[in-house]
């Protein structure tokens, strides 16, 4: 029996088994006390991601499929759903999930492997009838799972860096040698009628998320993309040359922000007796001028590009020049869980791992988006207001999640996430 996406019951049976073993060893390194830590609102808990993604599965999967399921705790319905007005139960409030003390790290791992085991009977034993739904939620779960895989790793660094400790997520983390950046080349594309968006026609179409939906054609005027993301060194040279300190570089609201939030430099960056160091998942390193710079918001990115006389490419843009690069590059399956220095050689590089790129481009819907019905529709389509695009993954994603139509989106003013930036131009 295949899925709408081509996949067998034994395929999404050992993806599911790969992906909640994943989150468990992503959590090896924590003690009990780093599981309930929310040191900001947009960072939860580790625990919280832990249990959510099994309530997924539970609201979605298991109580309209499997009959007789028992749930594990009739509150969790409430305590672990994220933003689902249509599930009925309500949520806690995302700013409170750290308050929560109870219940325990232990029973939220008997939670999951409650669900676990639920999971694979249901699998196993679904009816036929049932299995194309059973199957295209199933495909949406994993994803959902890996999705707050990333938010583990970047949500425990968020929190340990708020600790003067600079505790280490992981000590033996490997590291790139200092080095300075390799010179920043352009790559011209033609542009023209493209289209933009995944294909969702036919038998065996592609997984992907609805507001990847549906392909359509756009006009872009030819255009050039640097090609690597900026780095380290080169934003340095923006913050020596003053340019928190000039509005002129800023859109207006980027500006009230660095303002009220005293911005001087990225997130993570500190300077120390005259030499700057960052923030890292193995503690406090020596700012690497070749690496990608990252956690950094739109406005920081935008007021870069407009400094160096350039801008930040669009989303059909950045798709269209990423639509031949083969998806290959430093991702959570690596294990550096940082961002590297580009690799040498031509062409484009890093379009895929190492930092997600801003794009200059509004989270909105494709022409003719419809949000799917249900509580599922709100997975994305509720949040097609206020945000901007990136494109392409980070060190911190799984490589079989990401695909050059994939849109994360966040607003302008977070960055926490291993967010970086390549630069664009229109040409003439």
């Amino acid at each position: 029996m295949k899925d709408a996406a081509g996949d067998s019951r034994a395929v999404l049976r050992e993806r599911f088994k790969r992906a909640r073993a994943f989150s468990e060893r992503l959590c090896e390194p924590l003690e009990t006390e780093d599981y309930g830590l929310q040191t900001v609102v947009e960072a939860s808990p580790p625990k919280w991601h832990l249990a959510h993604v099994s309530w997924f599965y539970e609201t979605f999967l298991l109580r309209p499929f499997l009959p007789a399921y028992s749930v594990f705790h009739p509150r969790f319905e409430h305590l672990f759903n994220s933003y689902y007005e249509q599930t009925g139960a309500g949520f806690w409030p995302r700013q409170e999930r750290g308050l929560l003390s109870r219940p325990t790290v232990a029973e939220v791992y008997d939670y999951r492997h409650h669900v676990d085991a639920a999971m694979l009977r249901l699998i196993e034993g679904c009816d036929v009838a049932d299995w194309p739904r059973v199957a295209m939620r199933l495909q949406i779960g994993l994803n959902h799972e890996q999705q707050h895989q990333e938010l583990l790793v970047t949500d425990i660094k968020r929190h340990f860096a708020h600790n003067p400790l600079r505790p280490a997520y992981l000590k033996d983390l490997p590291q790139s040698p200092l080095a300075d950046p390799a010179p920043l080349r352009w790559e011209p594309l033609e542009g023209g009628l493209v289209r933009l968006g995944l294909d969702s026609s036919g038998p065996d179409a592609a997984f992907g998320f609805d507001n990847e939906r549906p392909r359509h054609r756009v006009f872009l005027e030819p255009f050039a993309v640097a090609d690597r993301p900026v780095t380290n060194g080169e934003y340095l040279e923006f913050v020596q040359d003053g340019g928190y300190q000039n509005p002129a570089l800023w859109l207006s609201d980027g500006w009230a922000e660095v303002q009220t939030r005293r911005w001087r430099c990225p997130l993570y960056w500190e300077e120390v007796d005259g030499a700057w160091q960052l923030m890292t998942l193995s503690g406090m390193r020596p700012l690497n001028p070749a690496e990608p710079v990252c956690h950094l918001s739109y406005y920081e990115a935008d007021a870069f590009a407009t400094w160096a006389g350039k801008r930040l490419p669009t989303e059909a843009e950045w798709e269209h020049a990423a639509d031949a690069v083969e998806i290959a590059g430093n991702f959570v399956d690596d294990g550096w869980l940082h961002p590297r220095p580009a690799p040498d050689g031509a062409g484009l590089k890093q379009l895929f791992g190492d930092v997600w790129e801003w794009t200059g481009s509004a989270y909105l819907p494709y022409p003719g988006y419809r949000a799917p019905a249900g509580a599922l529709g709100e997975y994305n389509g509720k949040f097609m207001c206020n945000q901007m695009v990136l494109r392409g993954g980070s060190c911190a994603t799984s490589l079989d999640h990401i695909r050059p139509t994939y849109r994360n989106f966040f607003y302008p003013v977070e960055r926490w996430q291993f967010k970086g930036f390549r630069l664009a131009e229109t040409l003439k």
